[in-house]
């Protein structure tokens, strides 16, 4: 059984990859151009990762139920609650699990656009959809459709702060590590040096 919206979701699916191959593809870049990636970066990179496979799933979800000739009602209530449950635990727990990893809070505008406004559209499809209103396959996918206009926000404005770390600490300890290592065969070349011996 074909459900409502079954092309849009496809298409957002697909969108949805793109964008993942994408944001990888940006950080391996930066690597390749000489900088090193911080804890930051990584844990943005899971980040992103783990919201596209939850949005991904939740679009491809009700096409999949619908291959089992569920009422269609029960299709969106339980591709509701399949979506919101993960969803809301990502989008609540997020500050935390920043703050954990990188010491500091998430910017004013991504907790406002990307946990609260997110974490209010998926509460409010999850219960719109439950209720049994008319429009269950429109809140539905509308609200998957915010959630990961949600997470290209969040994406884009900490990629900005990103952006914006000094490379000069990079540098600094680059030129470290080669000053140790000149020094190390520095002194093994003298004389009498720790570790040589010498020969008369």
């Amino acid at each position: 059984m074909e459900v409502k919206g079954a092309t849009l979701l496809y298409t957002l699916a697909g969108l949805m990859i793109t964008f993942a191959g994408f944001s990888a593809l940006l950080f391996v870049l930066r690597q390749a151009a000489g900088a090193r990636l911080s804890l930051l970066d990584r844990y943005i990179a899971k980040t992103v990762m783990t919201y596209i496979f939850v949005l991904t799933a939740a679009a491809l979800l009700p096409v999949l139920l619908g291959l089992y000739d569920i009422q269609e009602k029960w299709i969106w209530r339980d591709s509701a609650v399949l979506f919101a449950l993960p969803m809301l635990s990502l989008q609540v727990t997020y500050p935390r699990r920043r703050r954990k990893v990188a010491g500091t809070a998430p910017p004013p505008a991504i907790f406002a656009v990307f946990v609260v406004f997110g974490s209010a559209v998926t509460l409010a499809m999850l219960g719109y959809v439950l209720a049994g209103f008319q429009y269950s396959a429109a809140a539905y996918i509308t609200a998957l459709t915010i959630d990961f206009f949600t997470v290209i926000f969040g994406f884009v404005t900490a990629l900005d702060v990103i952006m914006q770390q000094p490379t000069e600490v990079l540098e600094r300890d680059d030129a470290i590590e080669d000053r140790a290592a000149v020094l190390s065969e520095v002194s093994k070349s003298r004389p009498g040096a720790p570790g040589t011996r010498t020969y008369d």
